[in-house]
């Protein structure tokens, strides 16, 4: 959560009044110290109510409670967030997306396009947007990138308007050209094969294990069990299957944009 201001006021308020803990400002809250320990590590960011009663204890006015409305409004959803901290983590993303050009590909303009049409209000939709690029910003145009593969369908690259889908294609193709990021395309001719009930992420750990991430309509969901995400990596093995290579995707995509 990069516009988080939280962590850094509350270390800054403890050291400045009188060196308070961890430990003392919870008591004072009547919450846990593994609460306080969130806020100051961007874990979670404060409910109105407690910022409320933080800026009590410190006499700072609104001051929490105005950084706390400030990163929930760059803050990921709360069901993304224990996948947003492993994606983070992750040294290999691997992604695949029936539907839609997945969010850390998406131009600007069809990331607005992609939650307008969505179930968000306006206010909410633009706060999406800014975390979507900020996520892009994090994991995609980071230092670190991890090694990333992404898996479209062929009909996720139809679906928009002619200008919109043109940029991004050429978006799509000079991300391909990357070192560590992949695209394949599955082609038409591919037919039915599996995985194509919804999209999924993979993502593996600094420890080799991996956990994967599912949203349908409403929110999204982690999955930790390691049934659930071999079953998913076994569709991952499928969909890579039927997609066409990376050079041979690029091709299509750059044969899509000519006939725009």
């Amino acid at each position: 959560m990069s516009n988080n201001g939280v962590p850094r006021i509350l270390k800054y308020l403890r050291a400045t009044h009188g060196g308070l803990t961890q430990d003392q400002l919870a008591e004072r809250l009547s919450v846990s110290t593994s609460l306080i320990a969130k806020f100051e590590t961007a874990r979670l960011i404060p409910m109105p109510d407690t910022a409320r009663r933080l800026d009590e204890v410190f006499d700072t006015g609104d001051l929490v409670q105005g950084l706390s409305r400030d990163a929930r409004k760059t803050a990921p959803p709360d069901w993304f967030g224990p996948f947003a901290d492993r994606e983070r983590e992750a040294v290999t993303l691997r992604s695949y997306e029936p539907q839609y050009v997945p969010g850390l590909l998406q131009t600007e303009a069809y990331a607005r396009a992609v939650l307008d049409a969505g179930l968000l209000d306006e206010s909410a939709a633009a706060e999406q947007l800014t975390v979507r690029l900020q996520r892009q910003a994090t994991i995609r145009d980071g230092d670190r990138p991890p090694l990333m593969t992404f898996v479209l369908d062929a009909q996720a690259l139809r679906r928009g308007d002619a200008e919109l889908m043109k940029d991004q294609l050429v978006h799509l193709l000079d991300l391909a050209a990357r070192s560590r990021l992949y695209v394949h395309v599955v082609p038409d001719d591919a037919g039915l094969y599996v995985g194509q009930s919804g999209p999924f992420v993979l993502a593996t750990m600094p420890d080799g294990s991996t956990v994967a991430y599912l949203e349908d309509q409403l929110a999204g969901r982690t999955i930790i069990d390691p049934v659930q995400v071999a079953s998913l990596v076994q569709c991952w093995d499928g969909v890579r299957s039927v997609a066409l290579n990376h050079d041979q995707s690029q091709r299509l995509m750059s044969e899509m944009v000519n006939k725009l």
